[in-house]
């Protein structure tokens, strides 16, 4: 598991797509258990007026309706931790996998995934965490509305 993979490649894209837009930068990507891309989003809850469309919700809404056999064995790539919300939806639709850029900025539900026999992969990427610093510094109230402080 790396930086390389094509689907953490589209989470990045799709953080960096948030960024430009005045949202929250952060992005996920849904890769089925043969390596396609079911869907991708990032966080549009600015851009929407959403109070759930966090990235990881985005891109299993991009992915339209499947059946759960699509989602099982699944990996869901994201910027960043998920948060509980987040967590959930991996879990419920049986995702197999999540492979996080970084979680130093915030750390979500990892231990809980975990505990649910999901494999965690926290890849520490550097530009991730540049990402979340900066807009976390630039923009503290929207983060804070983001994770419900």
């Amino acid at each position: 598991m790396a930086a390389t993979d094509p689907g953490f490649i589209a989470a990045v894209e799709e953080a960096r797509l948030g960024l430009s837009e005045g949202g929250v930068p952060i992005g996920a990507c849904l890769v089925s258990k043969d390596g396609k891309i079911l869907g991708r989003g990032h966080n549009m809850r600015v851009q929407k007026g959403s109070a759930t469309l966090h990235a990881e919700m985005s891109a299993l809404e991009n992915s339209g309706r499947l059946p759960a056999s699509a989602y099982e064995g699944a990996t869901m790539y994201t910027t960043l931790s998920p948060c509980d919300m987040c967590t959930g939806a991996c879990i419920l639709y049986k995702i197999k996998r999540v492979v996080i850029g970084e979680n130093v900025n915030f750390m979500g539900g990892e231990e809980y995934l975990k505990g649910r026999g999901k494999e965690v992969v926290v890849l520490d990427d550097k530009e991730c965490k540049g990402i979340m610093e900066g807009f976390m510094r630039e923009k503290p109230e929207l983060w804070n509305e983001d994770i419900a402080v």
